[in-house]
């Protein structure tokens, strides 16, 4: 399958969780992430083209508080190659408020190589 994405990505440094914020479960952790979205590994599989609110755990040094949320839509869900019980899901984020914005940018400036 050819390459759509436009925007590079990183690879995640930081084990940082990640919750529905509807339901306050754990969706995974990051693995991967762009200015406009990441990749998560769960221990499930999330339907693809679903809108979620995801809720980052933030550090004190991130931002003046404990976690931030915001929109974001499965783009695509596949097993691990290594690891059959986990999955990759890719999430493209689709609404975020602007001073959210600059703290996931600077979680990236700061955890991504």
């Amino acid at each position: 399958m050819p390459e759509r994405r436009t925007t590079p990505r990183k690879k995640f440094s930081f084990y940082m969780r990640v919750l529905d914020d509807d339901t306050q479960t754990m969706l995974g952790h990051m693995v991967e992430v762009s200015a406009i979205g990441l990749q998560l590994e769960t221990i499930m599989p999330l339907p693809l083209e679903r809108d979620y609110y995801l809720r980052l755990e933030l550090t004190p040094e991130l931002a003046d508080r404990p976690f931030m949320v915001f929109i974001a839509r499965t783009k695509w869900c596949k097993p691990d190659v290594i690891e059959p019980n986990l999955y990759h899901v890719g999430f493209a984020i689709v609404e975020i408020m602007p001073d959210d914005r600059e703290i996931f940018l600077r979680i990236i400036e700061k955890y991504a190589k």
